[in-house]
């Protein structure tokens, strides 16, 4: 007891130095205990109250050091998660692939990654496992009892185990505790120094929520401070369109002292929040990963930037903002460009949507078409110009002089018989039961964050892949409750616009299987023969005929730190990846590097009677890559490049008629004429019996489906439901479709033409 006060006005510093004396002897803590004389004194008790020098919990103990900035950013180690580093999530080795198919029994591999083993090893140790607690191990996994599954996977704990092990020499046995099949594969990830034994075991792993941040990537400390009973990371988790509407009523739950505190942060918050609601991305959430953003989403955050910025005088150079974006919200990103333009910028867009072009106020049109056969100013000039301009493939198409057909009848399901995936509730979705009609071109469709990709990439295809593909892109599906029509498809595949390598050595030719032929030709040929030359020789893959300056890559790379790669030519081989003596070998005065640098319309002349090569860069001249070049380094190529090769690669397989093609809007970077000849070919691989889905925007792809699925209404959480499937003439009559709404004019006006 440090001192004893009756509240007057003769206290003096008593009071001061009394809570002073205080602090000082119980180290930032202050105790005082009160009556309240506003009561009758049989109604008085003894209150306490509690004082902190300290940002500390005095029940507790638990202290936070002074609020900073930087405690509540996950890029600080200040106020990063300690346990995940500010990430969120952990990759863990996932029991759900470890055992992908339940109905397996041990015996017939149920256990993947360790059935995959040529060693007895782990064989008899499941053998073991199962003479110690007594269960079969030719027993479906289903039926095995949780305490089982779990030993198996994670381990006995304390109590040991006889193990008895054959090695074909001996036979011994050993006591000891199970560690299970899934530390096991940890600690193998984490001790092994092979690069091929960790991409192994990491096709057996999935991303899970840090457990001691339940995925906020903030330390508890951040996490505590709360406002209007919301910490930071909860306040991050809404979506742009929700965080407007909280901060906006945020000034009811706050009092005057606070309002005149918060004003100048709110404004801040409000117009940026303002900036990136005006260019459509209303449905974002404010902590959805980078990684995640589509092209044309990123171009758009940037974009809302740029206008909060206020400058004048400055040139914005876009590429395809439009990327991803619904017709419905095409028009709030004119707006924005606009308003860029009104500031007294300059705003130039690469672009090939028809409202953006209805928009402009000069437009450059270059062709006439691609590579060689492009690179001049076809026609400039106001949207009226172009229109009139008869050389302009682009004016053809505004003008409808050339125009994408609509087929004159919709093909029906393949037998009456879909592929149906039922109760999907990742992300957005709201239990959503999809049916895919076989054997038809499918487009799935919706406004900008409806749920789409959730639904059909990672829901639907992840599925499949994990159920049909034996390959090593193995996801984890978002999740939902079963499927249906399964054994009808054999196999599933993903056509996107990843890039078809990553250095210099990846081509068109290597990719589609064009290259082989070709080396064989040139081995053939009677100058080779007598030099003895092998098909190696001819590749720029082996030492032998290539140029080992650049070790065939044809280019000199040089590692910049923090900056992109730089490719210098070779000067020893000019480019060409091989040495002298390959390039004397000549089949009609070309060598072999003569024929990589030919375009593909100039290589089919070149191998016009050698049907095995022709055939191959056919296919690449179907998708409308004439153009390329067919030993074209990979990173040059466009993502549209890319998937097209992708596409060529595929149309040149033999068909089974039970595949399923899933591509997420192939349209990206593709003018008018190339989607036309990209809809030619899609709709070859459904003629042959084979099932295309099609996440798209663009009318003339959608207009051309056999079935539409839209989801919607909106975007976020005013999303996730299927709201129309049906025949394209189905879906415009649906009065909450947005898509059909904007299909309707399509499908009805005067000069609709049909294939």
């Amino acid at each position: 007891m440090v001192d004893r006060i009756i509240i007057n006005s003769s206290l003096g510093n008593r009071l001061a130095e009394s809570v002073e004396s205080a602090v000082n002897l119980a180290n930032g803590l202050l105790f005082v205990e009160y009556e309240n004389e506003t009561l009758p004194k049989k109604y008085r008790k003894v209150e306490k109250l509690i004082f902190s020098t300290k940002f500390a919990c005095p029940e507790s103990g638990f202290t936070i050091e002074e609020i900073e900035p930087r405690l509540f950013s996950f890029n600080s180690p200040y106020g990063a998660c300690e346990e995940c580093e500010g990430i969120g999530v952990k990759l863990n080795v996932d029991p759900k692939l470890v055992v992908p198919d339940e109905k397996k029994s041990i015996a017939d591999g149920a256990i993947e990654p360790w059935s995959k083993s040529t060693s007895m090893y782990y064989a008899q140790t499941l053998a073991s496992i199962a003479k110690h607690y007594g269960f079969s191990l030719s027993e479906r996994w289903s039926k095995l009892s949780k305490n089982i599954k779990n030993i198996i996977l994670f381990g006995s704990d304390d109590e040991e185990i006889k193990f008895s092990y054959d090695d074909g020499y001996e036979k011994y046995s050993h006591k000891k505790t199970f560690e299970g099949v899934i530390n096991n594969l940890e600690r193998r990830y984490l001790e092994t120094d092979s690069d091929w034994k960790r991409e192994e075991i990491s096709q057996y792993q999935s991303d899970t929520k840090c457990e001691r941040c339940n995925g906020f990537r903030l330390k508890d400390e951040a996490l505590c401070v709360k406002i209007n009973e919301l910490n930071i990371s909860e306040v991050t988790e809404k979506s742009i369109f929700d965080a407007k509407s909280w901060f906006a009523d945020l000034v009811n739950s706050l009092d005057k002292r606070q309002i005149k505190i918060a004003q100048h942060i709110l404004k801040e918050i409000n117009e940026r929040l303002d900036f990136l609601l005006n260019v459509g991305l209303d449905y974002l959430t404010l902590s959805r990963e980078s990684g995640t953003l589509s092209g044309g989403e990123a171009q758009r955050i940037r974009l809302a930037s740029q206008i909060g910025s206020g400058l004048t005088g400055v040139l914005y150079v876009l590429d395809e903002p439009s990327i991803g974006l619904h017709q419905k919200d095409n028009v709030k990103l004119i707006d924005a460009l606009k308003r860029l333009r009104d500031l007294g910028n300059t705003v130039i867009v690469v672009e090939h949507d028809t409202e953006t072009m209805e928009n402009a106020d000069h437009i450059i049109d270059l062709g006439p078409e691609a590579g060689n056969k492009g690179g001049t100013v076809v026609a400039q000039g106001t949207y009226q110009d172009i229109l009139k301009n008869n050389e302009s493939i682009t004016g053809r198409y505004l003008s409808n002089k050339s125009f994408i057909p609509i087929p004159k009848t919709r093909r029906l399901a393949k037998n009456g018989r879909f592929l149906e995936i039922n109760g999907a509730t990742g992300n957005n979705l709201n239990n959503v039961n999809l049916k895919v009609p076989l054997g038809s071109f499918t487009c799935v469709t919706g406004v900008s964050g409806s749920g789409k990709s959730t639904l059909i990439l990672q829901t639907l295809y992840n599925a499949l892949n994990l159920t049909l593909n034996n390959n090593k892109s193995r996801k984890i599906p978002q999740p939902f409750r079963g499927f249906k029509g399964i054994e009808l498809i054999d196999k599933v595949i993903d056509i996107d616009q990843s890039p078809i390598g990553r250095t210099p050595r990846s081509n068109p030719a290597t990719y589609t299987g064009a290259f082989g032929p070709i080396r064989d030709w040139f081995t053939n040929l009677p100058e080779s023969k007598s030099r003895g030359y092998k098909p190696g020789r001819f590749s720029f893959n082996v030492k032998g005929g290539r140029c080992e300056a650049c070790e065939g890559d044809g280019v000199i790379t040089y590692e910049m730190h923090f900056l992109p790669d730089v490719y210098i030519t070779c000067d020893e081989c000019k480019g060409s990846r091989y040495n002298r003596e390959t390039l004397e070998i000549k089949f009609k005065d070309k060598s072999i590097a003569d024929v990589l640098n030919m375009t593909v319309d100039e290589g089919c002349d070149y191998f016009e009677n050698i049907s095995n090569i022709r055939t191959k860069l056919l296919t690449l001249k179907k998708v409308g890559l004439g153009y390329i070049k067919i030993g074209q380094q990979a990173t040059t190529l466009s993502g549209g490049e890319a998937q097209r090769i992708k596409l060529a690669k595929e149309l040149s397989k033999r068909s089974t008629g039970r595949t399923m093609y899933i591509l997420d809007e192939p349209t990206t970077g593709l003018h008018q004429h190339d989607i036309k000849k990209l809809l030619e070919i899609l709709h070859t691989f459904v003629a042959t019996g084979n099932t295309v889905v099609v996440i798209e925007h663009n009318l003339d792809v959608i207009k051309t489906a056999d079935y539409i699925v839209d989801m919607g209404p909106e975007g976020g959480v005013k999303g996730g439901n299927i709201i129309a499937e049906g025949k394209p003439e189905e879906i415009i009559k649906v009065n909450k479709s947005y898509t059909g709404k904007f299909l309707s004019p399509l499908l009805d006006r005067k000069f609709k033409k049909t294939a």
